[in-house]
């Protein structure tokens, strides 16, 4: 998620105002359990081997038809490659953010453009959201960032052990029904498989607008072994400044929503 007016601002695109429709699952746009965030988010869920995203049929538009011609070659990664070493794909031992389901892609490009000494893994398994992130990094002039547009599931087991800086989640589906919770991506068994992809020291960061989901990330993560909430127990993180705020944060903020960052560290 992201607004476009930050540190190294991107260029105005029609992918960039999809985004600003389109991106997360802010809480201004899911109101009553009729509106259903299982039936409106394209971010991977997983849980003990359960599938729970949706892929939703969408129509591509020129710019995003355009960057997968032109950037996918270049910017994509598959699971037919098979495992990956970082250092291999960025010809470079650098900095490693891997970020699993970015949406239309736009805070992606942005973190990217701002911080060209790291290099970005996105997952995403909607197809219009990898055609806006290529989009975008070329209109950008992005060349630290590679995507796969697969289930970030079968990704993770093709990333090394202890390879991986950081790891951000923002805005995954809450699955807000008590009946639907099993489906959240933040259970113990992600974790631990995030614990073993991250370098020692490295950072889970997650975000949320979900106030019940941000005290099941909490309660998670708090519990798992190997883990150290960098602002103690219970407690949550002020958004880093890294972190784009996106136009649709802003005005939740307004409307009294709140918003929630979480970041553990890899202690053992």
């Amino acid at each position: 998620m992201a607004d476009e007016k930050t540190n190294g601002q991107l260029p105005d695109s029609e992918d960039a105002q999809t985004e600003q429709q389109t991106d997360a699952s802010m809480t201004d746009d899911l109101t009553t359990d009729d509106q259903a965030p299982e039936e409106s988010s394209d971010k991977p869920q997983y849980r003990r081997g359960i599938k729970s995203f949706v892929i939703r049929a969408g129509r591509l538009t020129k710019g995003q038809q355009g960057g997968l011609e032109r950037q996918w070659p270049v910017m994509g990664l598959t699971l037919e490659q098979g495992p990956i070493n970082p250092v291999d794909v960025f010809g470079r031992d650098g900095h490693v953010v891997l970020e699993i389901g970015y949406g239309m892609g736009t805070s992606l490009v942005q973190m990217a453009k701002a911080a060209p000494e790291k290099d970005f893994i996105g997952v995403e398994v909607h197809l219009p959201g990898v055609g806006s992130l290529l989009n975008l990094a070329e209109e950008a002039g992005v060349t630290n960032l590679r995507t796969y547009k697969d289930d970030a599931i079968e990704v993770l087991k093709l990333i090394p052990d202890n390879s991986i800086d950081t790891v951000q989640l923002f805005f995954p589906d809450p699955w807000h029904k008590k009946k639907h919770h099993k489906r959240r991506i933040v259970q113990s068994e992600f974790a631990q498989t995030l614990r073993r992809i991250l370098k020692p020291g490295g950072i889970f960061h997650m975000a949320t607008d979900w106030e019940n989901y941000m005290e099941h990330m909490l309660e998670v993560m708090d519990a798992e072994e190997g883990y150290e909430n960098i602002a103690g127990r219970g407690n949550c993180v002020p958004r880093p400044e890294h972190r784009p705020l996106t136009k649709f944060e802003n005005r939740g903020t307004n409307k009294g929503h709140g918003v929630w960052d979480m970041m553990f560290k890899k202690i053992s």
